[in-house]
């Protein structure tokens, strides 16, 4: 099936390693023109290296999108090498879990920073452009954390909730430009950052890590956790041709854990 993703340019935020990385094969795959970005740029060269591996090719480009100023660059950048941006994939940034005993200001000032600004930031460099094209599409992850309230995840659950907001607004507000915004939520996915979780949560209760690790297999009902590349194909869908009505959707993507309206 063509997903009409042939030569397009996509820039993915977070796209060194997990979700970003497994969405960069995917695309690539697709034979789109790719753009991966990452603050580290070891792990952006281990990403190339994984996507030469597998016969393809990305740009790489470091950039710290807390800061509005290096976003603009790095679009700028992308446009420069690439061309006009088609899709951006929103990955970049996780906060820190912090178990609410040692929660403090910076905690939720510094996830405001690594989740919610990094993505609005992503988007305002691209949107004027996109709008002006008549065309373009933003595929947002972020998490079910913003919508189920975790003890350990209350800082990076707050700023998930507040990008669902601005996605879906954003979506409204540019829909009439031809433009698509979208936000994936993926439940418990197996990655690093899950690791990076489950330690907070250890500190917390006292569990080791395999134990939380078959807890969180014994309640998913289909008896595993999510992988990365699970995810990259909803955004493949969701940035495709295939989904051309779509737009300002919430999906959750978990295996039927949150089994609640929303």
């Amino acid at each position: 099936m063509d997903l009409g993703l042939s030569q397009a340019v996509v820039l993915l935020t977070g796209g060194s390693k997990g979700i970003g990385l497994a969405c960069a094969h995917a695309f690539a795959a697709e034979g789109a023109r790719v753009a991966i970005a990452a603050r580290r740029p070891e792990g952006l060269r281990a990403a190339q290296e994984s996507l030469e591996r597998a016969g393809y090719s990305a740009l790489a480009l470091s950039a710290d999108l807390t800061q509005a100023r290096e976003a603009d660059a790095l679009v700028a950048k992308v446009v420069s090498q690439l061309g006009p941006i088609d899709i951006l994939v929103n990955n970049a940034g996780a906060a820190r879990r912090t178990p609410p005993a040692e929660l403090q200001a910076s905690d939720w000032h510094d996830a405001m920073d690594a989740k919610f600004f990094t993505y609005l930031h992503a988007m305002q460099s691209v949107l004027p452009a996109m709008a002006a094209r008549g065309k373009g599409v933003i595929v947002n992850v972020i998490g079910n954390g913003g919508k189920i309230a975790s003890p350990t995840h209350l800082p990076g659950g707050a700023a998930n909730a507040a990008l669902m907001l601005a996605s879906t607004g954003l979506a409204n507000a540019f829909a009439a430009k031809g433009v698509r915004i979208n936000a994936i939520n993926p439940g418990l996915v197996a990655t690093e950052r899950l690791l990076e979780g489950f330690r907070a949560q250890a500190r917390m209760t006292g569990e080791s890590l395999d134990t939380m690790l078959e807890s969180a297999i014994a309640r998913a009902p289909m008896g595993r956790l999510a992988q990365a590349d699970d995810i990259a194909k909803v955004v493949l869908f969701m940035a495709s041709s295939m989904a051309a009505y779509v737009n300002g959707a919430l999906l959750s993507v978990d295996g039927a854990t949150t089994s609640v309206i929303l």
